[in-house]
């Protein structure tokens, strides 16, 4: 049986990554600021620790997965509120690392999260992992926070990182957030609509994490995202399509960044993000194409 300790274990990802590796026979325990939720959230029989501090050195995980941090899309990106969205992935990564520094028996492997904000705002270039990157506060954040996850590595612990796309489900995550305009016929493009979105269906992301623990040769940085990216304005129409609603009212630029501040750059931002890695690690995604991964999402939440 396999032992796993995942960061961030009751969120949008780590809830369903949760599931499915109970459900495959691991022992899963969950660092979580509100450990009396986690049983509700994650299913029954998971370990939950409220922090690091309980980690003791003769504890053993054979994978750690560490998807903590405060949501980017919560609040407006004050000082305040960038500083903590950096703290709670950057400062918690470094706590975590230095636990697995002393523990007696290392980690086989350490996932962690980043994401595709990796690479900056890029327009139509196509990106892979070694692709340069343009300097705004998600690629630093998302630089410092790979940075601090790799000095694992220092105590012979392989890492791999996820740079993830937006990801697609039907309880939760970004599409939640959508659909509530589309379904009334009220969505639109946001912006020129010409800025590109790199998608992932959640369950592909799952497989993703279960090929990198089953695949010792995986390490460094690989996109999380499917193969077929969109530009806004085809993510839009095929949203629509899905919920059989027209989709009429775009919202100009201007309007975003005065709504948003500085976090319009999610919405407006473009990347367009090739998984290269992963095709040549012979992963085979199962959702290709945006309109099977939204349908899926959709499924019985229409």
């Amino acid at each position: 049986m396999m032992n796993v300790l995942i960061t961030g274990g009751t969120g949008f990802i780590g809830s369903a990554l949760t599931r499915s590796l109970t459900g495959q026979g691991c022992e899963v325990t969950v660092l979580s600021r509100k450990p009396e939720s986690v049983e509700k959230i994650c299913g029954s029989g998971i370990k939950a620790l409220n922090n690091l501090n309980q980690l003791k050195p003769d504890d053993a995980y054979q994978v750690i997965i560490n998807l903590a941090g405060a949501p980017v899309f919560d609040a407006r990106w004050s000082d305040a509120r960038k500083q903590i969205i950096r703290d709670s992935r950057i400062k918690l990564t470094k706590q975590l690392v230095e636990c697995m520094a002393r523990m007696t028996v290392k980690p086989e492997l350490l996932i962690s999260g980043s994401a595709i904000g990796y690479y900056g705002d890029q327009g139509d270039t196509v990106l892979t992992e070694q692709s340069a990157t343009s300097p705004d506060f998600s690629q630093r954040l998302c630089a410092d926070w790979e940075n601090e996850a790799k000095k694992a590595e220092q105590s012979g612990v392989r890492v791999c990182l996820i740079r993830t796309g937006l990801v697609l489900a039907g309880d939760g995550g970004l599409l939640q957030r959508m659909l509530p305009p589309f379904r009334l016929g009220l969505g639109g493009q946001l912006g020129n609509g010409k800025q590109w979105m790199s998608w992932v269906h959640r369950q592909d992301w799952i497989a993703i994490a279960r090929l990198m623990m089953a695949d010792s040769s995986m390490q460094g940085a690989y996109n999380g995202t499917a193969p077929n990216p969109v530009t806004n304005s085809e993510f839009t129409r095929t949203l629509a399509d899905c919920l059989k609603r027209p989709a009429l009212l775009p919202v100009p630029a201007w309007l975003l960044k005065f709504l948003l501040g500085e976090m319009s750059e999610l919405v407006l931002g473009s990347q367009r993000v090739m998984p290269e890695r992963l095709l040549a690690q012979g992963f085979r995604f199962q959702y290709m194409d945006l309109s099977s991964a939204l349908n899926q999402a959709l499924g019985g939440h229409q």
